[in-house]
């Protein structure tokens, strides 16, 4: 399912009803929870959550005229997908994230950074609130830039 939408709102409003409930409560618990140095738009035709020019000029190294992201929520064709580039980068938050997820009993659908859920009985929103608050936007770049190849690090470091 792509959605072309400008604005959060217009996103909200081209879901139907079920996939809107389940990503409005999920926006919730990570508005609630999210170090506000991140910034909440439209990002690669999804919500996206990521660090705006303004906090972190390097922007994204795979194309730095966008801003650097950090997680985003998708209503895709089968499922809905909650993207954590904030887990891909640390594999201590990874790890964190996966035994907090089966400890909540719900069944885990995850690759390297995408959750993949069908309802909002699907996702334990406790969890979700823990890993945005426990992610501070200084430890994310740093890891993210420890994870960097060389050559981009080096790019990184010059554009900051």
């Amino acid at each position: 399912m792509q959605i072309k939408a400008a604005t959060i709102e217009q996103y909200l409003g081209a879901l139907p009803a079920d996939r809107r409930e389940t990503i409005e409560a999920i926006r919730a618990v990570i508005l609630d929870n999210i170090d506000p140095a991140f910034a909440e738009g439209v990002q690669n035709g999804a919500i996206g959550y990521y660090l705006p020019h303004a906090a972190y000029p390097a922007g994204y190294h795979c194309d730095p005229t966008q801003p650097l992201p950090f997680a985003g929520i998708a209503a895709q064709k089968h499922h809905i997908g909650l993207y954590l580039f904030c887990v891909y980068t640390n594999p201590t938050h990874e790890a964190w994230f996966r035994a907090a997820w089966r400890k909540s009993g719900k069944k885990l659908d995850m690759g390297k950074s995408c959750v993949r859920v069908k309802t909002l009985a699907d996702v334990p929103l406790d969890v979700i609130g823990k890993l945005f608050k426990r992610v501070k936007a200084e430890a994310f770049v740093a890891n993210y830039e420890a994870s960097l190849p060389a050559s981009a690090r080096k790019a990184t470091k010059k554009a900051r």
